[in-house]
């Protein structure tokens, strides 16, 4: 046998080994046939694909919360992943809710597509909890309680998918039975699971207001997750597909149908053949979409971590073998209209309001729990302004509640600190609820400032003495923290 047969059967040998991509286009070429990249990848990566699917809300106001997480599971569905492998937490309350005009159906864009059927009904009411969700991550059966009991009993070689959507604050994420996600649990809940060693590698979708919070300067960058946020650590997200809004949901719909990040990761998803694109491609789409045509009405999308792994197809997270959906691809290229996530539920209410009988005790009703809304909300801001003049003055108040730290440094350094601040604060003022979640920074700069909690409590009687709590006590809502 001649050296150079000798020397090319060996590079055929040292290629059919090695786990590339040059590894699987040769291994597809050997059956006669062309390869995609998609092809190339999956004949490479012998691992299992998890997802973990959370809708951090329940009522119907928030009802696009659910869709955006049931569109996610089709997507998933459709490009492969077992439902044995995909784990959704929703509070599913929405589908069969009396203001849903298609009972049994839950659409995510003005075309209606049902993207309800099928879904795994894994956590849902009293069982999406924070603490369910970290056992779930973690693969920890013994922790969890309800719910189906499924967890990521994922193995060394396997890839994780996790995608939030919900009401957020800086710091936090909302879930619909307290205590909220903190970041710095969240955090912790990741490193453990790199620890454990039962990932290959990890990518998280966050939709929320200020979901940059939640990473910035917390998660390192050597624990093989990559991470991209709807919103930088000082912004809103954005509802759309909402009422009276360009493009608008069906006439019968009075209530917003998606989010705006939420939307473009999953349309363009949705529209991904065979060659599919890599996560990095797919951020790019998604950051243009989510700056809404460059305007004051949009997000800047944030990614963090790992950033090598967005050079890999979003297939390897979202499924293998999705096949162009046109029939349910809505992309609008336009401005969309869109509103600020916290203010979505009095568009449904004022909806709702404005298609009652003139004078009719329901129409009365609806006035008055918009009032209380508001006037809560009102509340909310006066008492958390107050607290600050008491205990910084009231020229270094707003400018202490209101700062921002470093980039790269997190909102707090003491988090059982921000918590301790905001049980004080709703113990006397009430719940904070979706609305008050946006004064997250102004309690974790108290706590920068070295407060303590009895001049804390103190400033809090003081503020909210003789408001009446009423259905906003935390005793019925439950502390967040």
């Amino acid at each position: 046998m001649s050296w150079y047969l000798v020397l090319n059967l060996s590079l055929l040998l040292l290629i059919l080994a090695t786990p590339s991509l040059e590894g699987g286009r040769l291994s597809c070429l050997l059956n006669n046939r062309s390869c995609s990249l998609i092809e190339t990848e999956k004949e490479q990566d012998d691992g299992t694909t998890w997802a973990v699917l959370v809708a951090g809300s329940n009522e119907y106001y928030n009802y696009r919360h659910q869709a955006d997480v049931c569109h996610a599971y089709q997507i998933l569905k459709r490009g492969g992943l077992k439902d044995e492998n995909i784990i959704v937490f929703m509070y599913d309350d929405i589908a069969h809710h009396e203001s849903n005009p298609k009972p049994g159906v839950i659409i995510n864009n003005p075309k209606g597509h049902d993207v309800y059927a099928g879904v795994p009904k894994d956590y849902t009411k009293d069982s999406v909890t924070a603490a369910n969700l970290y056992a779930v991550i973690l693969g920890d059966k013994k922790s969890v309680k309800g719910g189906s009991g499924k967890v990521v009993d994922s193995k060394p070689n396997d890839r994780i998918f996790i995608y939030y959507t919900d009401h957020g604050g800086p710091g936090t994420l909302g879930m619909p039975d307290s205590p909220n996600v903190y970041a710095k649990d969240f955090i912790e809940v990741l490193e453990k699971k790199h620890a454990a060693g039962t990932y290959k590698e990890m990518v998280i979708y966050v939709e929320s207001c200020e979901s940059g919070s939640i990473f910035e300067g917390l998660l390192a960058e050597n624990l093989n997750i990559y991470v991209t946020t709807a919103s930088k650590a000082d912004e809103n997200s954005w509802g759309t597909y909402c009422p009276d809004m360009e493009p608008p949901p069906p006439p019968e719909y009075d209530t917003c149908l998606g989010d705006l990040y939420s939307v473009a990761w999953m349309e363009d998803s949705d529209k991904q053949g065979d060659n599919g694109e890599t996560l990095e491609q797919q951020y790019k789409t998604v950051k243009v979409r989510t700056y809404n045509n460059n305007s004051t009405e949009g997000s800047h999308v944030m990614e963090y971590g790992t950033k090598s792994i967005r050079s890999e197809s979003i297939s390897l997270y979202q499924g293998f073998g999705a096949s162009n959906v046109t029939d349910n691809t809505y992309i609008y290229n336009g401005h969309m209209g869109v509103v600020n996530q916290r203010d979505a539920d009095l568009v449904f209410f004022q909806k709702k309001y404005e298609k009652m009988i003139e004078g009719s005790q329901e129409k009365i009703d609806m006035l008055k729990q918009i009032t209380n809304i508001k006037n809560h909300r009102s509340h909310l801001d006066s008492s958390v302004d107050a607290i600050g003049t008491r205990l910084f003055g009231s020229s270094n108040g707003p400018l202490i509640l209101g700062s921002l730290r470093a980039q790269g440094k997190p909102i707090v350094d003491d988090w059982e600190c921000l918590k301790s601040m905001v049980r004080v604060y709703e113990t006397h003022c009430g719940s904070l609820t979706q609305y008050g979640m946006k004064h997250m920074r102004a309690f974790a700069n108290i706590c920068n400032n070295k407060v303590t909690q009895a001049d804390m409590s103190d400033a809090s009687m003081a503020a909210c003495s003789g408001y009446d709590v009423g259905q906003w006590s935390p005793l019925k809502k439950g502390y967040s923290a």
